[in-house]
Parts: C-alpha cells; structure tokens; sequence
C-alpha cells in the first residue's frame, strides 16, 4: 500500500544565530525529506526568527520530522499548520522578455486580474510583482508559460500566520 503524500506547512520559532538555518535543512537532507519551501526572518524579538517550511509527506513522515525538529536545542516551539487557519502568501516576480505591444496590454489586464504590480518596464519587456497563495502563483505561472515565449520566474517561500477569528477556526 502507497502512502498518500500532501502539502505540509510547518511554523518554527528559532534561536537567531549562525548556523540553525544550516541545521534545520540539513536535518531534512540527512533524512531525504524534501524541502518544498522554506522561509526565514527575524520575529518582533531580534533573539528569535521564525521559518515557515513547506513539504510533501505522508502523516507518518511528518509527525517524525515534528518530532525530530522538537528535539533540537535551538528550535523554541513548532506550530503545524497542515489543518490550521492560517493567513499565507507567497512572493512572485515573472519578467518577460521579447514583448509585443499587444502582450504588454495583455499583460497589464493580467496584472490587474491578478492584483499584481508592474514593477519594471522596457521597450520590450515587463517586470510583474504578485503577492498572493502559493496556488494562485502556480496558476499564474501556468498561464505565463502557456501565453508567452520567454519568461523568467522568481519566487520566495511562503509565510504563514495563524488566523486569530475565531470563524476561521
């Protein structure tokens, strides 16, 4: 029997110091878990960051890295995000090159569809900023791809923070 793999979301309060990072991904690598997205940042106390880490397991591989990442000294506290309200985006630039005047009109009603901003413009060329889910960006780089020839695609992690309505809950 094949174990189902889906989207896992974990939330780590971390000491902030050289070389944790280093060690959280490596605990992933050492144990072949694959890292699907992984952010980091300094919290409201400089002594802490926070890191929102994406991946794809089973139930049995996640509750091992859980409690794997609890074990660890510089890590504070793990929050599971895989059945929590949480509020989440995702960072995502799309440059595209060789443009037409047409496809810069096409572009423009794609970045107003999609809230997005025009961050950058060339005589032949457009630079789109989206901030929004990680499956919203998925379907609008399926879209770019599909509609234009020469694409480049950037995109952060996502970062999450737990709803506070209780209608979320």
């Amino acid at each position: 029997m094949e174990k189902e793999l889906q989207k896992r979301w974990i939330s780590l309060y971390v000491e902030n110091q050289v070389g944790v990072l280093s060690k959280i991904s490596g605990l992933f690598s050492g144990k072949s878990y694959n890292l699907d997205s992984l952010t980091v940042g300094t919290t409201e106390d400089p002594t802490v960051s926070r890191m929102t880490i994406g991946t794809f397991s089973d139930d049995e591989t996640f509750e091992q890295i859980k409690k794997q990442l609890n074990r660890m000294v510089e890590v504070i506290r793990v929050l599971d995000f895989t059945n929590v309200s949480v509020h989440m985006k995702e960072i995502l630039y799309v440059k595209v090159l060789d443009c037409s005047p047409e496809d810069k009109t096409e572009l423009f009603q794609i970045a107003e569809t999609f809230k997005a901003q025009v961050i950058d413009y060339g005589k032949d060329s457009l630079l789109l900023e989206f901030f929004q889910t990680s499956g919203k960006n998925d379907s609008v780089v399926r879209l770019m791809k599909k509609e234009f020839h020469h694409i480049e695609v950037v995109r952060g992690g996502s970062v999450g923070i737990e709803s506070i309505s209780m209608t979320d809950r």
